[in-house]
């Protein structure tokens, strides 16, 4: 039995997050390969912007252990107050690069990420962590997934 595109789960912040990959690709597109971060990190502010699309730059997250912060990171890119982007120039996107976006995602109310690699190919994943299953802020174990992105 096959299923439909309306049988499909929807995917968490699908609109903010399908956005967000076009204009991946359009930035990719049109600078290719080999910049700095910061430059696509512009650019990127750029194509949200074109699409009228709510974006924050290096947005201060504190880590808090026992009440107390312990760390503070700084996000690429922080969209529409709910979807965390970071972004890479690397020949590939590996498992660290992975684990450092599920723990931005562990210590911010945000359930979705994005990572976004400006690579010789683009390359992006999209992961989840939801609340209900985050152990910072609920008594359950941490899961995360990677979401397959859609075609």
């Amino acid at each position: 039995m096959t299923s439909t595109i309306s049988e499909r789960p929807a995917l968490k912040h699908f609109a903010i997050t399908d956005a967000v990959i076009a204009s991946f690709y359009d930035v990719y597109n049109e600078l290719g390969h080999g910049f700095l971060e910061s430059v696509y990190r512009e650019a990127m502010m750029i194509a949200l912007g074109s699409r009228n699309v709510a974006v924050e730059r290096e947005k201060t997250v504190t880590v808090v252990y026992r009440s107390q912060t312990i760390g503070v990171f700084r996000t690429d890119l922080v969209v529409e107050d709910c979807v965390i982007v970071e972004l890479k120039c690397a020949r590939t996107i590996n498992a660290n690069h992975e684990a450092q976006l599920l723990n931005y995602l562990k210590a911010t109310k945000y359930e979705v990420g994005l990572l976004l690699n400006f690579g010789a190919k683009p390359q992006f994943r999209r992961l989840i962590l939801e609340n209900a299953r985050n152990r910072y802020r609920a008594p359950r174990s941490v899961t995360g997934m990677v979401e397959s992105p859609l075609a």
